[in-house]
């Protein structure tokens, strides 16, 4: 082979190396495809169904033929299929003769991402309730049976599922004016004998496809979780980021299906046991967030002498609201804990702090922005005499630089470095300051920081209300949105998020000017590593509700503001002056606990030293 055809051979290697590159299909082009083949899939299962539907409709169209007459709710495998509506000023319900379970639920007062129609929770084939009561020849499922309407009225509804004209079993559901929640009871009347009498209670399955209410499929997705409550302790739940299953040996007071805003919760007097929890992540562009199922067991009376007692609350995660319904029943229910207001500590400033301020503020009828940036400037208020001395610490340790940096001089040796952190805390400790002196202020005001930055998220006060350019302070503000989508960004811009992280750039600017790193390598990295991190914000908190990075930025802006004028306002010499003079009275020098614990350190340390040189 001579050498043109190898350059040949070489040539059109690398033509059809690059025309494979150029020809790939875009990610797009991939996405798409990928797609097509979903939707092909899709379709095939869906066939699937159908056929597997059909086949169990023809084997019950058999069973029907040919079921014992003797089965004890034979009479109830037909019936007519219909809806029966029940509400209050709050919810519309309404209830499925077949199975007597709640079909939907609509609640009158919030709107769904139209801003024109009510959020439905579920609807349809979104929700199932199956009860599960057992005797000696079979189980019967409710599902499986039509139940008539009794002693109905606007509020109020009895499903009657009958075995003959003087034995049932009646599922009741009863609302209440100016309440989510729905008393629910099940109650056997006259069926000794045809139940089976040991087993003292029901089995329930339960499940639900949650709605994406909300525009930021990705932030609702973060906050809706299968939650749970154990009897006699806290709440838990299944991961929101994953799918998740659990089986739970303990007692529950309730469940709930959570949305961000909305939750669907079930609750027993007696309590569930027997436990099954399943929790599913649903594709962003499904129109659903999680699929939620539950398996559980509860106490029911075969003789009919005690009904057994469940609850429904379909409404807001509004904390005061939920607060109300624990009234009088607090360690049993404690139904606030479906909003999440931080750790421990924060909760606790959120509970009582910030809840209250923020409904005074809401209650003189200001817009949510303005509620916010008022909230915000109330908490600077607050946290500023901790502000303030971890500035006039910084501000110390600044004018005593000169001083630090002439020790530095003496001693430039790497094998002097105990003696010259010794002569630094010396200096420190003859003047008074702490090089500490600044972080326990900074722990005080951090809870009272993060407890607005917890609050926000889970505020359903800030849902569909508008700010500026943001139309609604519960999601993202879509100031920019791309023909494309960004790695880790996504296909908008927030703009509260880019002005959060401008700000958190400059007050990184204004920090840093107040600690001169010199040359130290170190303090140089972190340095950078302070600019870096306003940075990532911007990726990271890009799809985070506009409420959350506008009170960021506000917050982040009076910092800045905040430290310029106490930078303008501080004269340093005089500063410097009122530390020499302390240096010079003792009286007026009080030694810190921190400066005299490292004295005693360094004492013990050159002890060491010295025996160690005497041996």
């Amino acid at each position: 082979m001579d050498k043109n055809t190898i350059t040949g051979l070489v040539l059109i290697a690398i033509l059809l190396v690059g025309f494979s590159f150029l020809s790939r299909p875009s990610k797009e082009q991939l996405d798409a495809q990928q797609r097509y083949y979903d939707s092909i899939a899709q379709v095939q299962q869906r066939e699937a169904d159908l056929k597997a539907k059909s086949e169990v409709a023809l084997a019950n169209e058999g069973e029907k033929k040919t079921v014992d007459s003797t089965s004890l709710f034979f009479n109830a495998r037909q019936g007519a299929d219909s809806l029966i509506t029940i509400q209050n000023n709050l919810v519309a319900l309404s209830i499925c003769t077949k199975g007597g379970s709640i079909f939907s639920a609509t609640l009158k007062e919030y709107m769904g991402q139209d801003k024109k129609t009510p959020v439905t929770l579920f609807n349809g084939d979104d929700v199932s309730m199956n009860f599960l009561f057992y005797n000696k020849k079979e189980t019967i499922q409710t599902g499986d049976y039509y139940f008539n309407e009794v002693d109905r009225t606007d509020s109020t509804v009895a499903m009657r599922l009958s075995a003959d004209s003087a034995s049932y079993i009646d599922f009741t559901y009863a609302m209440h004016n100016d309440t989510y929640l729905i008393d629910f009871t099940i109650h056997a009347v006259n069926m000794e004998g045809k139940l089976a009498a040991t087993n003292n209670y029901v089995d329930i399955e339960w499940a639900q496809r949650a709605h994406q209410i909300e525009k930021g499929y990705t932030y609702e997705n973060r906050l809706s979780e299968l939650t749970y409550k154990k009897m006699g302790e806290g709440t838990d739940y299944l991961s929101a980021n994953k799918n998740d299953e659990k089986e739970i040996p303990e007692h529950l007071d309730w469940i709930a299906f959570k949305n961000q805003f909305f939750s669907s919760v079930f609750l027993a007097d007696a309590d569930f046991e027997k436990t099954k929890l399943v929790s599913k992540m649903e594709p962003q562009g499904s129109g659903y967030i999680k699929d939620y199922s539950a398996e559980m067991s509860t106490k029911f009376d075969p003789t009919g002498k005690e009904a057994t007692q469940l609850y429904f609350y379909f409404g807001p995660n509004h904390y005061k609201t939920l607060t109300a319904l624990d009234k009088g029943r607090e360690e049993k229910w404690e139904l606030n804990r479906l909003v999440y207001l931080g750790w421990p500590i924060v909760r606790q400033i959120n509970q009582w702090f910030t809840i209250n301020i923020f409904d005074w503020l809401s209650g003189w009828g200001l817009g949510m922005g303005i509620v916010l940036l008022l909230m915000t400037l109330i908490v600077k208020v607050v946290v500023f005499p901790a502000t303030w001395k971890t500035y006039m610490s910084s501000a110390k340790m600044r004018v005593l630089k000169p001083k630090i940096d002439e020790i530095n001089k003496k001693y430039p040796k790497q094998e002097d470095a105990m003696k010259k952190q010794q002569e630094v805390m010396g200096l420190y400790s003859q003047y008074g300051v702490s090089p500490m002196g600044g972080c326990l202020p900074m722990l005080i005001q951090f809870p009272i920081l993060m407890a607005l930055f917890m609050f926000v998220p889970s505020a359903i006060e800030l849902r569909q209300q508008s700010f500026l350019w943001a139309d609604d302070l519960s999601t993202y503000d879509a100031f920019i949105n791309f023909p494309f989508h960004i790695p880790f960004l996504g296909s908008h811009l927030s703009l509260f998020c880019l002005l959060m992280t401008v700000t958190n750039i400059l007050n990184t600017k204004y920090m840093m000017q107040q600690q001169d790193t010199g040359a130290n390598p170190q303090m140089a990295a972190m340095k950078w590593m302070s600019y870096l991190m306003p940075v990532m914000f911007l990726f990271i908190l890009n799809d985070y509700p506009s409420g959350l990075n506008y009170y960021y930025f506000i917050s982040t802006l009076i910092s800045v503001v905040t430290t310029i004028i106490m930078r303008k306002t501080t004269n340093e010499e005089k500063l410097l002056a009122q530390l020499e003079s302390n240096k010079k009275d003792p009286k007026k020098m009080k030694k810190t606990g921190f400066a005299a614990r490292l004295e005693a350190m360094q004492k013990q340390q050159e002890q060491m030293k010295g025996n160690r040189e005497n041996r």
